[in-house]
């Protein structure tokens, strides 16, 4: 009976009008809403301080600063990939200042795959979008967001945040 109750309940799930539903926590660990973002493009990152990609934090960074007028980077450290992400809050967020000078939003550490994913990563591997859905294969895959809360593009780590592909969509 549960069973059959689970099965109707998932049935009338709808899925999320837009990202700004999700609730968060910053790496700081006080709430977070991407809601205050509205009118603005936001690029979504899973991140990691000890990964081949780390260096893209300099990237993400130029990128916030260049482009902050129309888009908001928001990094979400994640240590789902070869443990790539194992200090605490407080040491994330001291490597990107330390490091890369990262100014742009940061969440507390999330998971990004597997049977913990966090519901906005269930959401945005899932989402309609004209690249690909599926689960997140590496650390700093990008989902870029238009101004209304809507996915509108996917990148796969080897996309670097200058990239074209990523600069003419905003």
């Amino acid at each position: 009976m549960k069973t059959l109750a689970l099965i109707f309940a998932l049935l009338f799930v709808t899925a999320p009008a837009s990202i700004y539903t999700f609730k968060l926590k910053s790496i700081d660990g006080d709430k977070m809403s991407l809601a205050k973002y509205k009118g603005k493009k936001i690029l979504i990152v899973n991140t990691a301080s000890k990964c081949g990609f780390t260096k893209q934090y300099k990237d993400l960074e130029t990128l916030s600063e260049k482009y902050k007028d129309k888009l908001v980077v928001v990094g979400f450290p994640a240590n789902n990939f070869g443990g790539q992400e194992p200090g605490t809050e407080q040491d994330i967020k001291t490597f990107c200042h330390d490091n890369f000078n990262v100014t742009f939003p940061m969440s507390g550490k999330v998971s990004v795959l597997g049977l913990d994913i966090d519901p906005l990563f269930q959401y945005l591997t899932t989402a309609p979008n004209p690249d690909f859905t599926g689960d997140i294969k590496w650390n700093f895959e990008k989902f870029l967001i238009d101004e209304n809360g809507k996915l509108i593009h996917r990148y796969r780590s080897q996309t670097t945040p200058l990239d074209p592909a990523i600069t003419n969509a905003l």
